[in-house]
């Protein structure tokens, strides 16, 4: 004869079984996000004072830009004819007109805070320059004579540069972001080589200046980017290269730069790394800068949307 067994009951499933809610499930994207923000505000930092004790506090270094200097202060003025437009750009109305076009993009948009946030990250790293050199930091006499010594690191023309370039790239649609970063590298690369060119700036200098503004608009949105969900899952390769990439692009200007064999294949040299040096930085911020939501008003439609 047969028993029937009754079946225990069904148990409601467990917490660990329940699907998890859109809000639960943005916080790994969230975090992953952050992290990789976090790993190029660090690296970026962290070259910015690798370029500086390189460059700067070591014989070697300032042996080797000095001959640059020089030799650039002794050019005729021909051979660097295409750097002359900007010694007649009067750097205050222009970075300050950047300003308003900032302003003006965010109020088109209708995005007050976005315009703010832009602003912010556009002011914060122009006034960071301008403290570290010329309070923070100096330029101890440890190289060779004939080169003027006063602290230009980093260079003000090359932060206001790059900053305009990646506060556009906050104001505007993120969809647009790593369009205006690519096409506007050239432009911050040539403001580069160009100081250089016209014996104002030493490639420390505007390698410096790229790597503070790159550090504190990456800083900036890890801030963002831990309060608003904002992206997806990054992969562990890109954080590492966030992290490591910034000082790659240090050693190997400097490597490049100490091993050239006369003055003038110096002087050529430097010009080639400010530009290459300069679009890489631009370049290494677009990539963990790609998806950032900037815009508190669109990060709330977004995470409405998800939870209906």
């Amino acid at each position: 004869m047969a028993v029937l067994t009754p079946h225990p009951p069904t148990r409601p499933p467990t917490s660990e079984a329940r699907p998890s809610s859109p809000r639960h499930a943005l916080a790994p994207r969230r975090r992953s996000r952050t992290a990789v923000l976090v790993a190029a505000a660090i690296g970026f930092a962290g070259a910015f004072v690798v370029a500086y004790l390189l460059f700067v506090r070591t014989e070697a270094g300032q042996r080797a830009e000095d001959g640059v200097v020089r030799f650039a202060q002794n050019l005729p003025r021909s051979t660097v004819d295409w750097a002359r437009p900007l010694a007649g750009v009067d750097g205050v109305e222009v970075f300050g007109a950047a300003g308003i076009v900032i302003v003006a993009l965010a109020v088109l948009r209708k995005r007050f805070a976005l315009g703010v946030t832009a602003l912010v990250l556009y002011l914060l790293p122009l006034a960071a320059a301008q403290l570290l050199k010329i309070y923070l930091l100096d330029r101890p006499d440890v190289g060779s004579a004939g080169a003027p010594h006063h602290n230009s690191f980093p260079s003000g023309h090359v932060s206001a540069a790059t900053a305009v370039l990646l506060a556009l790239a906050v104001v505007l649609p993120a969809r647009f972001r790593t369009w205006v970063l690519v096409v506007g590298a050239p432009g911050v690369a040539w403001v580069a080589a160009a100081t250089v060119a016209l014996s104002w700036h030493r490639l420390s200098d505007t390698v410096g200046a790229c790597l503070l503004v790159a550090a504190v608009v990456s800083a900036g949105a890890a801030v963002v980017s831990a309060r608003r969900p904002d992206g997806g899952r990054i992969p562990p390769v890109l954080t590492a290269v966030a992290l490591l990439g910034p000082v790659a692009v240090v050693l190997g200007g400097y490597a490049v730069l100490a091993s050239a064999t006369s003055v003038p294949a110096r002087f050529i040299a430097a010009l080639v790394l400010a530009a290459l040096s300069a679009m890489a930085v631009v370049l290494l911020a677009a990539g963990p800068l790609r998806r950032v939501n900037f815009d508190p008003s669109g990060a709330r439609n977004r995470l409405c949307a998800g939870e209906r």
